[in-house]
């Protein structure tokens, strides 16, 4: 008997399983996304050290064939393409690999998509530091939930750690880097560009982020100074596209999709981004960012400044 379509592909480009905290805690993300039902398909992206082992022993499909930038780092553009090429579901979902989903997840998807045709699905996450193998025994989305209760902490809503959307969207995207700053904060701004609906899930799902230190990374340090993450940021169109989950302009509340309301510091932000994703003029942006905040526009352009003039002192010795 052939088995029913998914009705939503999770997928992820895991980092190596070599570190062991790393390897705990995507191995916990990824059992919960598996524990979800037969209705999710989950896609491991990669191949990374680990990868194949560990799908085989969870039965999860992998695709290694990414495509990978100079620095061998995974694109972006590649881990979409390859999931949407191996799912039929009428949605995708990426996530961070160390991300854990309950059911809560699966419920907010079919509210907004039974109300829209085109989307995309944020939220903040909850952090919670854990050391040990979670028990999937019946009952562990509950278990789960009230621990993070007793000792989560909610994120600020910057960035984000999981998008769904419809497969018909984000079929193109830049060669970002994975992994990096940027292009996350890209995903927001082209949904609203193309005037999709950005909808804020974090009152009717939580989900759930296993701290973890920066040891992948180059020297320990956080994403966010690296070389690619700048490159990210240009790819994306530079630093006025960088929006965030405070730019949703829909919501959850109450069981409801609502609209956000148009008050106070959202208003003054729709304000801001009114050039850039109604006129498409960055140029017009740039006037409304100094106006907004002329402190950070003075420090941007003291920066780009004293960037050119060492560029400049370099070409002269």
């Amino acid at each position: 008997m052939p088995q029913p379509t998914p009705f939503i592909t999770l997928f992820t480009a895991p980092k190596a399983f070599i570190n062991p905290h790393i390897a705990l805690i995507q191995r916990n993300a990824l059992q919960s996304w598996r524990h979800l039902g037969d209705e999710v398909e989950v896609l491991m992206v990669g191949n990374e050290a680990g990868m194949s082992e560990l799908s085989a022993e969870l039965g999860i499909r992998y695709l290694p064939q990414v495509k990978c930038n100079e620095l061998g780092t995974p694109l972006v553009s590649s881990i979409f393409e390859l999931a949407r090429q191996n799912s039929t579901s009428p949605l995708l979902a990426y996530a961070n690999a160390d991300i854990l989903l309950t059911p809560q997840f699966i419920q907010a998807a079919r509210l907004v998509s039974s109300q829209m045709r085109e989307f995309l699905i944020v939220g903040q996450r909850w952090d919670l530091d854990l050391r040990q193998a979670l028990d999937f025994s019946p009952g562990w989305d509950t278990r789960l939930l009230a621990e993070v209760k007793q000792r989560g902490r909610l994120h600020p809503p910057a960035g984000s750690d999981y998008f769904v959307f419809p497969r018909q969207c984000f079929t193109e995207l830049p060669g970002f880097a994975i992994g990096r700053a940027g292009w996350d904060n890209w995903m927001f701004y082209f949904a609203r560009l193309q005037k999709w609906s950005v909808v804020d899930a974090t009152s009717a799902c939580i989900v759930v982020h296993q701290d973890h230190d920066y040891s992948h990374l180059p020297n320990g340090q956080s994403h966010y100074h690296l070389p690619e993450s700048y490159s990210n940021i240009r790819l994306a169109g530079g630093r006025r596209t960088n929006f965030h989950l405070e730019d949703a302009n829909w919501q959850i509340r109450d069981g409801q999709v609502q609209p956000v309301p148009l008050r106070g510091k959202k208003l003054l932000r729709e304000m801001e981004i009114f050039p850039l994703i109604h006129l498409h003029s960055h140029a017009l942006s740039q006037v409304l960012f100094a106006i907004f905040h002329p402190i950070k526009a003075w420090k941007e352009w003291r920066g780009r400044i004293a960037y050119k003039f060492s560029q400049l002192r370099e070409s002269h010795e």
